[in-house]
């Protein structure tokens, strides 16, 4: 579904020059749920980043559903990232001002459809975590564990095939930590691909795969299948 081939990212400033990664073969199925682990500052982030489309490589190709991306205009990759990634992060980034709901809403706004639309599909999305009842609260309204289910109603509904999550629980205590994580494995069972960032082993052990990361590097756990 995903495929990075000899993907590497360098970051330049006017004094320096930062190799995020190298050479990085990493392949995705489709259903599939992988955990990247390794140091702070090996180049996670980056790599997810550059999974989900919201950067571009320095060198190398990424394909999606077989489709190389080498050649996409920005506003054609924006369409696909909208239509094929959710995003959850260890902050959870919503606006302080608009409710529970219009949180949710948010990604939907860039597709077509009604406003009714978009307010049964959140409903929708929020059921799935558990918050319904909570949708007319503000997210000051609510404890760190419900307001990063609520950043996983706003990932999911636009009902994605993939989500990618830096780092979900890093903000959270254990109990808390884990029943996101049991979200995220349950959204998987149901056919969601999941790539996640976590520093947690004990997480990593719960899905299909772990890719280890360090220097920049994969050092394990890249490439599932042959070409």
């Amino acid at each position: 579904m995903i495929k990075l081939n000899k993907v590497s990212k360098t970051y330049r400033t006017d004094k320096v020059e930062t190799l995020a990664l190298k050479d990085i073969d990493l392949q995705v199925d489709k259903g599939e749920f992988v955990a990247m682990m390794g140091p702070s500052g090996c180049g996670k982030s980056t790599l997810l980043n550059l999974i989900g489309l919201l950067d571009r490589p320095g060198q190398g190709s990424i394909e999606i559903d077989g489709m190389p991306l080498t050649r996409y205009k920005d506003r054609q990759l924006a369409k696909l990232r909208n239509q094929t990634f959710g995003f959850i992060f260890q902050s959870f980034h919503l606006i302080p001002d608009l409710r529970v709901i219009d949180n949710v809403e948010l990604p939907l706004l860039y597709r077509s459809g009604s406003g009714t639309e978009r307010r049964r599909l959140a409903r929708e999305a929020l059921e799935k975590v558990g918050l319904a009842a909570r949708m007319d609260h503000y997210p000051n309204q609510l404890s760190g564990g419900q307001q990063q289910r609520v950043a996983i109603a706003r990932a999911i509904v636009g009902r994605p095939q993939v989500l990618l999550a830096d780092e979900p629980t890093g903000n959270l205590d254990s109990k808390m930590g884990a029943e996101v994580m049991d979200i995220l494995l349950k959204l998987n069972a149901e056919g969601t691909t999941v790539v996640m960032v976590t520093h947690d082993e004990q997480e990593a052990r719960r899905v299909n795969r772990i890719v280890r990361v360090f220097d920049g590097q994969l050092v394990s756990g890249g490439l599932l299948h042959a070409a």
